[in-house]
């Protein structure tokens, strides 16, 4: 839950943004959004900031940036809901929010049509 401060697409600037942006407060915890295992977890990547990447069934991968504390490692396995980590504003961001990505294999999609209605 949170306010979307940059869909996917096009950035104002001309950029893509491969994912979502949601202001939640910092410390909010971020949920695994469906099973599967971690396969990255890491600070790299310094846009992102804190980041996890988790990757489920038939090649779907999901990353999770921006986040102040992570409390999965690489190898675990997580249940869908499962909190994975703490909001924050690390990497290039100047708010608490998380920065969702859905993957299917490197090619980004657009989450919003998988987006639980809340």
């Amino acid at each position: 839950k949170g306010k979307i401060i940059a869909e996917f697409g096009k950035r104002d600037d001309g950029q893509p943004n491969d994912g979502i942006n949601v202001a939640v407060p910092a410390g909010t915890d971020v949920h695994a959004a469906e099973a599967g295992s971690v396969v990255y977890v890491g600070s790299e990547l310094k846009a992102f900031g804190n980041l996890v990447l988790i990757r489920h069934e038939g090649g779907w991968v999901t990353a999770y940036a921006h986040n102040d504390s992570i409390g999965v490692k690489r190898g675990d396995t997580v249940k869908r809901g499962q909190v994975i980590s703490k909001a924050g504003k690390s990497g290039s961001v100047d708010q608490p929010q998380v920065h969702f990505e859905l993957r299917q294999g490197s090619k980004p999609v657009d989450p919003m049509p998988f987006m639980e209605k809340m």
